[in-house]
């Protein structure tokens, strides 16, 4: 219709008339505007807000004044920061572009060709692909910890990596039982354990693997800013080791550090962003509590999780299916056929809002 045709429309009508039209077609606007609803996305562990107004703050104020220059190695500022906290020699932590790097970094410098690295599966993808990098075998163990020592055992077995929580199942290796594993695997076997989620466990000190580490130089503990702390995009990870580590500390470093921005944002939301991450943590720890037991009334089985998702499946129905029709109903989850496990789903938990939405698709869907 061209612009003289929409106005002879009018032609004959009265004012009234004309007006009567004009606002039903806006209200049928108004109506599609309000039934339009965003997707709920409930496939990622990253967090989903944007970062407190103070660490974009200290990143533009760095990034403004020194994307000329190349970073500090050792990103001393935020690594003495982190030393502090945990209550640990600075020169037994380094800092990496994610947890991710050190590990892979860690595999490499530890791992000789054909040698054995060992994980519970379902576990993180990326273990399988650290060894496969460092020319060593991947060995997937369907278990725990028992199954584990008795894994370790084997010829040619290097090293243990560990998810605590693990993901996707949000299992929580407890401290007591990564002691025994260390205590009990054979003399040269490390373990790497992977604790990016650890902010968000409340059944045990946050901090309660760290003191293992005085008497096991075995255990390297790997932790990173793109969960809990919700800075994905900056890629900040850190690693830390028993006495007499060091040199191997210092040989999974990047080779070129950090980036500044990176660690401006990082060290921002250590100091001045705390609260908000146990606010966070609270909220989780409190929909795990309630989305679990809603799930379970729904006939889910859900694995106990100290993570930040729940990990679900139905009897009657595969993991793919149910992500399917929870994607029909505008709601996304993981499907769990590629993280090791094709009857279950990863769910990630947000807030009181997400889970109404979610439970009232699992009803449509079911």
């Amino acid at each position: 219709m061209g612009l003289l045709d929409y106005y002879r429309q009018f032609e004959g009508m009265t004012e009234e008339e004309v007006n009567v039209g004009l606002r039903t077609e806006a209200a049928e606007r108004r109506r599609k505007a309000l039934t339009r609803v965003e997707t709920l996305d409930l496939s990622q562990t990253s967090w989903p807000e944007l970062p407190h107004t103070r660490v974009v703050n200290a990143i533009t104020f760095v990034a403004r004044a020194g994307l000329n220059r190349y970073p500090h190695l050792r990103g001393s500022e935020l690594r003495d920061e982190l030393a502090a906290r945990h209550e640990v020699d600075p020169g037994r932590l380094i800092l990496g572009n994610g947890a991710a790097e050190l590990l892979s970094s860690a595999a490499r410098a530890l791992i000789e060709p054909g040698q054995r690295l060992l994980t519970t599966w379902p576990s993180y993808p990326l273990y399988p692909i650290m060894a496969r990098r460092a020319h060593g075998r991947a060995v997937p163990v369907t278990g725990g910890v028992s199954e584990l020592i008795e894994a370790a055992h084997e010829p040619g077995t290097r090293v243990v990596v560990l998810a605590s929580p693990n993901d996707p199942t949000g299992e929580l290796v407890p401290v007591f039982e990564l002691q025994r594993l260390i205590e009990e695997i054979p003399p040269e076997v490390a373990v790497l354990l992977d604790e990016a989620l650890v902010e968000f466990v409340d059944a045990q000190p946050r901090d309660a693997s760290l003191a293992l580490l005085e008497q096991h130089p075995r255990l390297f503990v790997f932790r990173t800013f793109s969960k809990a702390w919700g800075l994905a995009g900056l890629r900040v990870g850190y690693a830390i080791g028993g006495p007499g580590s060091q040199d191997l500390m210092a040989e999974l470093q990047p080779d070129l550090g950090v980036s500044e921005v990176s660690q401006a944002g990082a060290l921002e939301a250590l100091r001045g962003c705390s609260e908000l991450l146990d606010q966070r943590v609270r909220v989780i720890g409190e929909e795990r509590r309630l989305l679990t037991k809603a799930m379970r009334d729904r006939g889910f089985d859900v694995t106990e999780s100290q993570a930040n998702f729940l990990w679900v499946a139905r009897l009657s129905l595969q993991g793919s299916e149910l992500a399917a029709r929870l994607e029909r109903a505008g709601v996304l989850v993981a499907d769990g056929a590629p993280l090791g496990e094709p009857r279950h789903v990863r769910i990630a938990l947000r807030n009181r809002a997400a889970s109404a939405r979610l439970l009232s698709a699992i009803d449509k869907a079911l």
